[in-house]
C-alpha cells in the first residue's frame, strides 16, 4: 500500500479511500447487470436464449 501510494503520489488512506470506492462501484455495476439480465429473461419467449440467460445469471451468482 505505501508503495502505491507513493508511485501515484498520495497518502496511504487516499490509497484505500480510492480502492474501496473503486470496489463499491465494480459491485453496484454487477448488480445493475443482474438486473438487466433478469428483466431480459423475464421478456423472453425463446427457450435457448431463456436457458443461455439463467445460466448467466447462476454464473454469477454461484460463480464458475
Amino acid at each position: 500500500m505505501k508503495s502505491l501510494a507513493q508511485t501515484s503520489n498520495t497518502s496511504t488512506s487516499r490509497v484505500i479511500t480510492e480502492l474501496i470506492e473503486s470496489g463499491l462501484d465494480a459491485r453496484e455495476q454487477e448488480k445493475q447487470r443482474f438486473f438487466e439480465i433478469a428483466d431480459r429473461l423475464s421478456r423472453s419467449r425463446d427457450p435457448a436464449e431463456q436457458k443461455r440467460l439463467k445460466e448467466e445469471l447462476a454464473r454469477m451468482t454461484f460463480g464458475e
